[in-house]
């Protein structure tokens, strides 16, 4: 059944198919690094800190409505997902009220870092509109775990 494949070079379900498995994971997590790399991250212990002591920086949450409903960073204001076009108006409109020299942050939450949808298309909105400190607040494993179970400054939704 899973014979020799001189095409692929011998047994494809044995030693190979390991290191084509480490190769996929290595591939994954340069593209995770390299996305990072485009964005300003900070981490949300040091954000916390800001807050804390009074900072008041435009801060907009890019993920869905029904995690900025349920809590969220004090301050924040909604501005839509952005995975959609929909959601990237919304930021444009909330983020064209903002100096454009102004320190903005966005954070989204919804999911694992590196599967998060919303924040790569928010930060290169913000970039292709002139945006020159624009950073993400970068929450390895999800809003819940990283910022609300770590007792961050957090509100009720409505």
């Amino acid at each position: 059944m899973y014979g020799r494949n001189p095409e692929m070079g011998g047994n494809f379900t044995g030693v190979k198919n390991e290191k084509l498995t480490r190769l996929a994971g290595v591939l994954a997590a340069m593209v995770v690094v390299a996305a990072a790399a485009e964005m300003a991250l900070v981490q949300p212990a040091e954000f916390a800190g800001r807050i804390l002591k009074g900072s008041k920086p435009a801060v907009f949450m890019v993920g869905p409505n029904v995690l900025y409903r349920s809590h969220r960073i004090p301050g924040s204001v909604f501005a839509g997902p952005g995975v959609q076009p929909a959601g990237l108006a919304m930021l444009r409109a909330a983020a064209d009220k903002v100096a454009r020299d102004r320190e903005v942050f966005l954070y989204c939450g919804c999911c694992p870092w590196d599967r998060c949808p919303n924040v790569k298309p928010a930060v290169d909105l913000l970039k292709e509109m002139g945006f020159t400190k624009a950073k993400v607040l970068y929450l390895p494993v999800g809003f819940k775990v990283d910022w609300l179970d770590k007792g961050y400054a957090a509100e009720a939704g409505q």
